[in-house]
């Protein structure tokens, strides 16, 4: 139960998305965007040779948030426009499947917020054969020596071998593969997931609840060989983002097969990030990154806004605080300070970054804002959930 002043809040700021939503949507309902050029949507879908299938592109991993918002706006108002508007993503993601080489095990963040979403919310069947073609390719990437999902294809300059890499992300992808067990009945997909989280529950999260965010396995053996800082500071740091993908994706495992231990963790690395969050509610994007310059991750904070409504509403009533109140928080933060709902730009957050060492800080990225749009429909009484 939100306090009145937390109600009023969540009402408000519900309103600000649907009356942006309603313009930014047909501005851009014939793009895939990623980011902004100008405070303008850039656009995924659109032709770039090669690129596209290296994995950006068409292919980029990203490219399902778009669609996400879109249905989840669909679920707010009931109104067609943004069941159009989301099936033109959908559409167009078909070119990956044509392609096959830029697919990754990113496919759950492509296909579950449009095709799957698609079919859970109107029947369309075409819906259920994309999502599950998806699954099919997703499951292909499993490596059973080892119990765990690849992560990423090798770079097309064959600078690294990445056979035995698996990253944290990977635990919002799984979920694809739950719902294609509970759409079939054929257990094997979710036998590979939780495979997976298993794997992942063991030599992802440290004894202190923070998450690594790439660990390599010998791919002949499955041995552990190592494990790297990725997106975060260094090797042994904690990339926020990461932590809340993990804290938010052991929370979905739990959800779809109701093992406690899932739910143990996720309340394991949520504790650690609550921990952390600085006074202002802004979330760096290392909790170990030196003090200055001072660089932020509202992706980070809105995942974690979302898996923490989500243990809210998984334990008992006099726990439910501790993670609800520590979400709004981050919300409270982020529609102050780091929030635009204004015609200057068509995305929401300000202040998102792509990973510590890279040079895109202090920018505009869409799965920020679809994290940012779910938890606020969450908490505003929205049952439904596209995971």
């Amino acid at each position: 139960m939100l306090r009145e002043q937390d109600r009023r809040f969540v009402e408000e700021t519900a309103g600000k998305i649907r009356r942006k939503m309603e313009w930014v949507s047909e501005k851009s309902k014939d793009k895939i965007p990623y980011s902004t050029v100008g405070g303008t949507h850039d656009d995924k879908s659109a032709p770039i040779g090669i690129a596209a299938i290296d994995g950006d592109g068409i292919n980029w991993w990203c490219n399902g948030f778009w669609g996400g918002m879109l249905w989840q706006m669909y679920m707010e108002t009931k109104e067609q426009q943004y069941a159009d508007i989301a099936r033109v993503s959908e559409e167009k993601l078909d070119r990956c499947f044509e392609q096959f080489y830029g697919l990754h095990h990113d496919v759950g963040f492509m296909y579950l917020h449009t095709a799957v979403a698609d079919y859970r919310l109107t029947g369309n069947e075409d819906g259920r054969r994309r999502g599950l073609h998806a699954a099919t390719l997703l499951a292909g990437r499993f490596n059973p020596v080892g119990r765990f999902i690849r992560a990423w294809n090798d770079t097309p300059e064959g600078t690294e071998d990445r056979r035995g890499w698996a990253i944290i992300d990977c635990m919002m992808n799984i979920p694809l593969l739950y719902w294609a067990s509970e759409e079939t009945g054929d257990p094997r997909f979710r036998q590979i997931a939780m495979l997976h989280a298993d794997t992942a529950m063991e030599n992802f999260i440290r004894p202190d609840g923070s998450v690594r965010h790439i660990v390599e396995f010998d791919p002949d053996t499955g041995e552990r060989v190592a494990d790297y800082g990725g997106q975060g500071y260094e090797q042994g740091s904690c990339w926020t983002r990461g932590q809340a993908w993990g804290l938010y994706g052991f929370l979905l495992s739990y959800c779809h097969t109701h093992r406690k231990e899932y739910l143990d963790a996720a309340k394991n690395i949520a504790h650690y990030f609550m921990a952390n969050i600085p006074e202002d509610g802004i979330i760096p994007i290392d909790f170990r990154q030196p003090e200055t310059p001072l660089s932020s991750d509202d992706t980070a904070a809105a995942i974690a806004a979302c898996g923490l409504i989500g243990i809210a509403g998984e334990v008992p009533e006099l726990e439910q605080p501790l993670y609800r109140n520590a979400a709004l928080k981050l919300l409270y933060a982020l529609d102050e300070k780091h929030c635009d709902y204004s015609k200057a730009n068509d995305c929401f957050l300000t202040n998102c970054a792509v990973a510590y060492h890279s040079s895109e800080h202090d920018c505009n990225i869409i799965y920020g804002d679809y994290f940012y749009m779910e938890a606020i429909f969450r908490l505003e009484g929205n049952p439904v959930s596209l995971w």
